[in-house]
């Protein structure tokens, strides 16, 4: 499948060289390139891309230009899906980008731009309605939600919390099982106990990456407790 993508970012250096990079992609159509926000949403009324992909901090105050974007692309054209780069961990700034919901959005660092199998995915991630985060942004977020008292990780076994922060990253059972050297069997046992104890047993197993994040999101007074089943 072809992602059909727009991509926004105000450096120029960054702005070609990733540019380019998607263009060399077979997966990935590039119909458009933005500097700013205004930029970016007319080329994506234009387009109507799967995906865009955009840096959080552009013109004019360099602060949430990118996050708000989102939001809006993510309102007015919910059948595109937005992932969004920031240079460093910013939880604060991942909150806010899923606070209202995950469907259709994902949040990278800039330094896995360079790993060009993980940013295709995401982009594919995002574009069919699913989730992708970076593992580093889900494990601040584990941390945020795990440091309250009322937390429900609080009930989670150690690994039964390393199994949940592989699902949250995006990975599939597969991928999770070889990253903690487990067999797929016992992840699927985990994953059973995980939701059983933070009380998701009655929702859709089709998203379940969606679902933990939300829970994280939940406990930071974010997002309600009902997932997105789609993606």
């Amino acid at each position: 499948m072809t992602v059909r993508v727009v991509f926004a970012d105000d450096s120029y250096l960054v702005r070609e060289g990733v540019a380019g990079l998607l263009e060399a992609t077979p997966e990935i159509e590039l119909l458009a390139t933005a500097t700013n926000p205004v930029e970016l949403h007319a080329a994506v009324a234009e387009h109507r891309p799967d995906a865009v992909l955009t840096d959080i901090r552009m013109p004019p105050t360099f602060t949430t230009e990118g996050i708000d974007a989102a939001k809006r692309i993510r309102t007015e054209f919910p059948e595109t899906g937005v992932l969004v780069l920031s240079q460093y961990i910013e939880d604060d700034y991942a909150f806010d980008l899923l606070s209202d919901g995950v469907e259709g959005l994902g949040y990278l660092l800039k330094e896995r731009v360079s790993q060009v199998d993980e940013l295709i995915a995401a982009l594919h991630a995002v574009a069919r309605g699913g989730s992708a985060l970076d593992p580093k942004v889900v494990e601040g977020l584990m941390a945020r939600k795990s440091s309250q008292e009322s937390s429900p990780l609080l009930g989670l076994t150690e690994r039964e919390r390393e199994v949940l922060q592989e699902l949250a990253s995006g990975r599939s059972n597969a991928a999770t099982a070889k990253a903690l050297f487990m067999s797929e069997r016992a992840v699927e046992k985990h994953i059973s106990s995980v939701f059983q104890k933070l009380d998701l047993v009655h929702e859709s197993d089709v998203n379940r990456r969606v679902m933990a994040v939300l829970v994280f999101l939940e406990a930071t007074g974010g997002a309600g407790t009902h997932p997105p089943t789609g993606g």
